[in-house]
């Protein structure tokens, strides 16, 4: 991209602020928790006026929004934008509004990823403004349940993503401008240990207690961390028994573990579940339950050249962008399951989010704009054949 129609993004991006953030006010201010289904369809409600606004044609599907610059049916492969707004506050948070501190905003899903979504829009608007909106199919969608493991939205998300040339995710940017070109997994547990009550006057060291079963289950399972493989195991919830006088009938453990690479996952997982599958006391028995994860996302070639795209589209707006793999998992990771180059990380820089010190930089709302906006160009005039503003 020419560096005088980058320079004229973030212009416009800049000009756009006061607008940007108070449109992000309207959403924060919408309390959108993932069970939250009445504040959901409020937000939803309102992205659509603006992307109907932004010159998209907009169908809602189950709780969330597809919208498009071409008809959905148009099968020519395009751009995927990919943003969600439900957050993980519950309804009744007291950490409901935004709020201005100086150079940053802080509030229920400022960067995760409210934000996300504002900059999505206003770089819509930037290249419909500077005449760069793509010809080729460019779809967005916005989900209501990403922080619940999407577990409706993912049939969608992937349909789009095996139709697609390349996608953007807007998670919040890392402190230093870093986008994201690779994640970890992530898998969960739970473990169900089934013991045999009785009074606890009468118990010996022969009890058939759920909780001490469990307690072995749990320092088995905390010993395969590996840290210098970037491998965790960390159990986070164990709940079990039903009274101090009672030998424990039932116990439960939920665990997380985390992984750099799918060879990764079957090792590790084959030793979790040698840990639930052993006898450890006599009379109690345990059992796996599968819970909701994520594939890796694996820094592939194709998330590497997307990554130097936005690399070069941030060099013309006088911007750095490392690149970052993260721990947490995202949407992305779905998308680079179904072998769409993906690049993640392109929202607003903030931090501290799923905590109510959530904060957003006020500054980094244009930039990435502008940043969103030129990389939407570039990339689709690399996959696309389309124009990028080139002199």
């Amino acid at each position: 991209m020419h560096a005088d129609t980058a320079r004229a993004l973030l212009a416009w991006a800049r000009a756009h602020e006061a607008e940007m953030l108070d449109m992000l006010e309207r959403l924060v201010n919408i309390q959108s928790g993932s069970g939250n289904a009445g504040g959901l369809a409020r937000v939803r409600r309102v992205l659509t006026t603006e992307l109907v606004r932004t010159g998209l044609r907009v169908e809602k599907r189950g709780a969330h929004l597809l919208a498009s610059t071409r008809p959905q049916d148009d099968a020519r492969p395009g751009g995927l934008l990919v943003g969600h707004f439900d957050t993980v506050f519950p309804s009744d948070t007291d950490f409901r509004t935004l709020r201005r501190e100086g150079e940053r905003v802080i509030g229920p899903g400022v960067t995760d990823m409210k934000g996300g979504l504002i900059v999505t829009i206003f770089a819509l608007r930037a290249l419909r403004e500077a005449g760069l909106l793509p010809e080729a199919p460019l779809r967005v969608l916005f989900n209501a349940d990403e922080e619940v493991g999407s577990t409706t939205s993912r049939p969608l998300l992937k349909e789009l993503a095996e139709r697609s040339a390349f996608a953007f995710v807007m998670e919040c940017g890392g402190l230093d401008g870093a986008v994201v070109t690779g994640r970890k997994g992530r898998f969960g547990f739970r473990v169900e240990v089934e013991g045999r009550a009785g009074h606890a006057a009468f118990a010996g060291q022969d009890k058939a207690s759920a909780i001490v079963d469990l307690a072995h289950r749990v320092l088995a399972l905390e010993a395969l961390n590996d840290p210098d493989a970037s491998v965790s195991v960390n159990v986070g919830v164990v709940q079990g028994g039903i009274g101090y006088n009672t030998v424990p009938e039932s116990a439960v453990a939920v665990v997380d573990v985390r992984y750099v690479t799918e060879e990764q996952r079957a090792r590790v997982e084959a030793r979790c579940r040698e840990v639930v599958a052993r006898t450890v006391l006599p009379g109690t028995r345990a059992t796996w339950v599968d819970m909701t994860g994520r594939p890796a996302m694996e820094p592939s070639e194709g998330n590497l050249r997307l990554y130097d795209m936005v690399a070069k589209a941030a060099g013309t707006l006088g911007l750095t962008v490392p690149a970052e793999h993260r721990s947490g998992v995202s949407d992305a990771n779905y998308v680079a399951a179904a072998g769409t180059p993906v690049v993640d990380g392109l929202g607003p820089i903030g931090a501290d989010d799923h905590s109510s010190r959530e904060w957003m930089l006020v500054s980094s709302l244009a930039e990435r704009t502008a940043l969103l906006a030129a990389s939407v160009a570039t990339a689709a005039a690399d996959w696309c054949g389309q124009s990028a503003g080139s002199p």
